[in-house]
């Protein structure tokens, strides 16, 4: 099999990066590790958001993986810098809010900005819009709670709207035309914000681009890997195994829930395997 992407996130947001990966570079093998125990990072201290992705970096790693997609805007924050200099010989792929596209797209001068408070109030935030939107007004929002609902489930219905209302009439009430998914969890919720929004509202959520940098990164491996095995290379498939399966998944929470949500959100069937965090802040399958 060849290079493995690993890919991670504190839950079921970054299968939307995922899924855009694996329709992108459907033979890539790939390491999925939603760290379930921990969710939501949002409101972490960015020094136990960078100890956590350390620990999933090294668990990834030793599993095989030689890329690796930081599928969360809070996790990227706060740790993607610190992952790099820990680890340079390993590319990395994260995530900073869509400010730029949104800033040229926005025909009323107002964008907003939705995401966590980790990711709304950290020097990458205030990076990005320095940067990028000086011309236009900015207007973020934390919206406490969505994470939560993703992981639940509540994408639609009345208790549903009235929990994305709550956030986004802010945001629409300040004249945004132009609203920017900041956190992965949230291209879950875009049908129901789209629909509540309005079609002279526009949305801009980063996973595609990310998943299109990360599917660049791996043809590049795999052209390098191809060239040192012979012609009849594996790129891996199923074999009924979780451990020789094309994609893996894992979680530090409940794998039976994490499956449902698998089929639910991104239609993926299979086992899921189970992490436990162990002393010092180190990552083990179940079994040991």
């Amino acid at each position: 099999m060849g290079p493995s992407v690993g890919i991670f996130d504190s839950g079921v947001g970054g299968l939307a990066v995922w899924r855009e990966f694996a329709r992108l570079a459907p033979d890539a093998p790939t390491l999925y590790v939603a760290d379930q125990a921990h969710v939501p990072y949002g409101p972490r201290p960015p020094e136990e958001i960078r100890r956590f992705a350390e620990a999933i970096t090294r668990f990834l790693l030793d599993q095989g993986a030689r890329l690796i997609v930081v599928a969360s805007h809070t996790i990227s924050a706060a740790a993607l810098w610190p992952l790099r200099e820990t680890f340079p010989d390993v590319p990395f792929v994260g995530i900073e809010p869509a400010v730029k596209p949104a800033a040229a797209q926005t025909r009323t001068g107002v964008i907003g900005v939705l995401g966590t408070f980790g990711t709304l109030n950290g020097p990458l935030m205030a990076r990005v819009v320095e940067r990028f939107a000086q011309h236009v007004r900015v207007v973020p929002r934390v919206c406490s709670g969505w994470v939560e609902q993703v992981e639940a489930g509540l994408l639609e219905g009345e208790e549903a709207e009235a929990r994305v209302r709550a956030h986004l009439d802010v945001v629409l009430q300040a004249g945004a035309d132009v609203l920017v998914l900041a956190c992965t969890h949230y291209t879950f919720l875009a049908p129901l914000i789209r629909r509540l929004a309005g079609p002279e509202v526009s949305l801009v959520d980063p996973a595609p681009a990310v998943a299109r940098r990360a599917a660049e990164i791996w043809r590049a491996q795999t052209r390098g890997a191809e060239e040192e095995t012979d012609p009849g290379f594996n790129r891996g498939a199923w074999r009924g195994d979780a451990r020789t399966a094309l994609h893996r998944f894992f979680t530090t929470g409940d794998p039976l829930r994490f499956q449902e949500q698998l089929r639910r959100l991104i239609g993926q069937d299979g086992p899921v395997e189970r992490l436990v965090w162990g002393l010092k802040d180190t990552l083990q399958t179940a079994s040991g």
